[in-house]
């Protein structure tokens, strides 16, 4: 007699979420990608569409620091910075459990959000400057990163989640901000 498999992610919540994520980011991608062609079509070079990308690379920085909360949260809770300070541990206990219940929801929509983006780059034209650069490799530190992420709920990520987001934050504020 065989056992039934199990899912990928055992939590039953946290499944629930990840899947809700995974449905909002599809119709993101499918209104946002039938938008950008049917409003843009015949003017990929003009300001208001450069403008309109651009704005979607906004919504995902948004979307990034939430995702990256997690992880300030949590070294600052392993590095004991607030022992000894009750009511602020406790803060931070409760917005660290936040931020990780969102991490894997929002990290998906902010992906596909980012996709939107990289879409609306690469029709407006790509230049080799250090904006679209650290903009692609931003992408291409993402994607793997994802896929990490999934090898993240079976233990077998080997700590390549945490190297690629850390690259990935490293480049994605390179992007963002300089």
């Amino acid at each position: 007699m065989s056992q039934p498999k199990q899912p990928i992610i055992q939590n039953r919540k946290e499944r629930t979420r990840v899947f809700l994520a995974l449905g909002i980011t599809l119709a993101f991608l499918i209104v946002g990608i039938w938008y950008t062609f049917h409003s843009f079509s015949d003017s990929f070079h003009t300001r208001s569409f450069r403008y309109f990308f651009k704005e979607f690379g906004s919504y995902a920085r948004i979307g990034f620091f939430i995702v990256l909360a997690h992880y300030v949260l949590m070294f600052i809770l392993r590095k004991r910075y607030v022992d000894g300070i009750g009511q602020i541990k406790q803060l931070v206990i409760s917005l660290s459990r936040i931020a990780r219940q969102l991490h894997v929801p929002v990290a998906i929509i902010a992906i596909g959000i980012v996709l939107i983006h990289a879409i609306g780059a690469l029709l407006y034209g790509f230049t080799f400057d250090f904006t679209n650069t650290t903009g692609l490799l931003s992408l291409l530190v993402l994607l793997p990163l994802a896929i990490s992420g999934i090898f993240r709920y079976k233990k077998m990520d080997r700590k390549w989640h945490w190297g690629l987001g850390l690259g990935f934050a490293v480049l994605f504020m390179a992007h963002s901000f300089l």
